[in-house]
């Protein structure tokens, strides 16, 4: 443990020096020596997009939490970020109350599964009572309740190759996780919304739910889960839908 401490405070004070000394090109070459250079680096925040990244993960990959609230601070209303998607499957699902929906898990994992809205709230359940932040205004404090994302992926079994987590949605705003965020105990795959099955417009059947990252991180209307090791092959390159918007892929608060 004093190792991983010591090397800590060694990267974390080469990224500090070589920000405040050399400026912030130095400290990416720094943050990209230990493997900490966020997907989607080149988009308009670039260096400093990296910068940010590489600390958040030295300081705060594992034991950080999000703040929890009581039931009495959850908000009276839970705004809508955009319709539901209107594309045949999901309305076809969406018919059917998801009676044949299934999430496909894949990629490098040991046991690819498929898994029915019914087989997953059968699994353990996390609930958490959290704030759902959002730079365009979107905010809100929910109960939300889901198996966590950590329990699917060690029941499917992740390579020790993996790196990235890709949530596949029905509609295009696919988004992903690096792994310690996506093991985080406040990561859930969430199917509850304030003691409710989510409705179709915030998310139903199933959504991503990062409480440590702001709302565009929790992906709805969930359909599949690719595990992968390099993020650079999929899709545009950038880790998600959000860089070619102008928002980061990291949104770590």
């Amino acid at each position: 443990m004093s190792q991983v401490v010591t090397r800590r405070k060694l990267i974390t004070s080469g990224l500090a020096g070589a920000a405040g000394v050399a400026g912030l090109a130095v400290a990416a070459r720094i943050a990209n020596t230990y493997g900490l250079i966020p997907p989607g680096r080149g988009g308009i925040w670039g260096i400093g997009e990296t910068l940010t990244y590489a600390s958040q993960r030295i300081l705060m990959s594992h034991h950080s939490l999000a703040r929890e609230f009581s039931p009495s601070e959850t908000s009276r209303f839970v705004p809508v970020n955009g319709p539901a998607p209107k594309t045949d499957p999901y309305q076809r699902h969406l018919f059917t109350n998801f009676k044949d929906w299934r999430l496909i898990v894949d990629g490098l994992v040991a046991r690819p599964a498929s898994f029915s809205l019914a087989e997953l709230k059968r699994m353990p359940a996390s609930t958490q009572i959290t704030h759902q932040a959002c730079e365009q205004g979107w905010s809100f404090i929910a109960q939300w309740s889901g198996v966590p994302l950590s329990y699917v992926l060690n029941l499917v079994g992740i390579s020790t190759r993996a790196r990235y987590v890709v949530f596949w949605p029905f509609d295009d705003f696919w988004n992903s996780l690096d792994l310690p965020d996506a093991f985080h105990p406040q990561t859930l795959l969430a199917y509850n919304l304030n003691g409710n099955d989510l409705s179709a417009d915030h998310g139903a059947p199933l959504r991503a739910r990062v409480a440590r990252q702001l709302g565009y991180k929790s992906v709805k209307y969930l359909t599949r889960i690719t595990v992968v090791d390099d993020i650079r092959k999929v899709g545009d390159g950038t880790g998600s839908r959000t860089p070619s918007a102008g928002f980061s892929w990291y949104a770590g608060i």
